[in-house]
């Protein structure tokens, strides 16, 4: 993407502007791709023990001298519970019908929907709303007895922080093996970058292709020892090395 990749020591502000140590001294940076958390993004302005953080980066933001791609508060799409509810949204906000379909979701903070989750456990991927990186899910199809009466009891104490979802099938790839110097396959998914201006939006030339390295896992996310693959564009065909 051609993008540097920094830390909050490499940046400080100045004047209202945001600049980056570099070895031919500060460049001046106009547009910030964040991935800390909110309320560590600035000491100034949130947690004051943040130590990830760039003191003054809230206040050249309001001054609208940088630009902060994941602006600070848009979390809120994505919590899980509100997937379900995005067909409504286009269909409300815009007056037309999605063009693509999405995955049927249960909101168990609805009865009919939470009656139905909890009688079919075995067959749903159970998430938690507030939590990523495959933390707070139930695989239902590979869980155990006890782990479903576990989250049987989660959702009926707090159903608002569920939501469930059937299991995809996910795509294989061949794969690697380095304990057993073998290629096997292993699930894989495609996350695709999407970009919008006021002249449209465009997908850019790649992707992250996630792999499960478990043998049979469906969680591709790296915290889950999950892992990725190069991937790339050729002839309008997604190709993954």
């Amino acid at each position: 993407m051609g993008l540097e990749l920094v830390e909050a020591s490499d940046l400080f502000v100045d004047g209202d502007e945001v600049f980056v140590r570099t070895t031919k001294g500060p460049r001046r940076v106009s547009v910030i791709y964040r991935r800390t958390d909110d309320a560590f993004l600035d000491p100034e302005f949130f947690r004051p023990d943040s130590l990830i953080g760039v003191p003054g980066l809230m206040r050249a933001y309001a001054a609208g001298k940088v630009a902060l791609a994941n602006a600070p508060g848009n979390g809120v799409a994505d919590d899980k519970a509100i997937y379900a509810f995005v067909p409504d949204l286009i269909r409300f906000y815009l007056g037309e019908e999605p063009i693509l379909k999405q995955v049927s979701t249960y909101v168990c903070a609805k009865r009919e929907d939470r009656q139905y989750v909890i009688e079919h456990l075995h067959e749903l991927v159970v998430k938690a709303v507030d939590e990523a990186g495959g933390y707070g899910m139930l695989m239902g199809p590979q869980s155990t007895a006890a782990e479903r009466d576990d989250f049987r009891q989660r959702i009926l104490a707090d159903p608002r922080r569920y939501i469930a979802q059937p299991r995809i099938e996910l795509s294989t790839c061949p794969t690697w093996i380095a304990e057993r110097r073998c290629i096997e396959p292993r699930r894989v998914d495609l996350r695709p970058f999407v970009l919008t201006s006021r002249t449209g939006s465009w997908v850019l030339p790649g992707g992250l292709t996630r792999v499960a390295l478990r043998a049979g896992s469906y969680v591709v996310n790296s915290s889950q020892g999950g892992g990725s693959k190069d991937t790339w564009v050729q002839a309008g065909h997604a190709e993954m090395a």
